[in-house]
């Protein structure tokens, strides 16, 4: 085998890897036991789930209630690991509608900014 085709061999399965990888580790979000590679930040508002947004200024707004963050368990053969559901306070984020956007957090200082999905 020649240097080019083996090294065409290599950088295939080097691009290949990271999709094969990332395709064993996915799964539908409720599966009744087969493992994800994390949890999502997500939480359920208002009938609504909504997902965390990075890297984006935003200014809170008034208390408007409690955000739902659902049951995480993405070792489940690992008994004690998954983090129960809970509550976190969800505000309104100045200049979007709480339908498209809200933030959540202990405390406003520590509130991320969610958009709906």
């Amino acid at each position: 085998m020649t240097n080019a085709l083996q090294d065409g061999r290599r950088l295939l399965v080097t691009a290949l890897l990271p999709a094969a990888v990332a395709v064993g580790c996915a799964g539908p979000a409720d599966t009744g036991g087969t493992a994800e590679a994390s949890c999502a930040y997500l939480v359920t508002y208002d009938g609504r789930t909504y997902l965390d947004v990075a890297n984006v200024e935003f200014t809170v707004g008034e208390k408007l209630g409690t955000a739902t963050i659902p049951r995480c368990d993405d070792t489940p053969n690992d008994p004690g690991d998954a983090v129960p559901e809970r509550g976190i306070t969800a505000y309104a984020v100045e200049g979007m509608d709480p339908a498209r956007a809200i933030a959540v957090g202990d405390t406003p200082a520590e509130a991320t900014l969610m958009k709906v999905r």
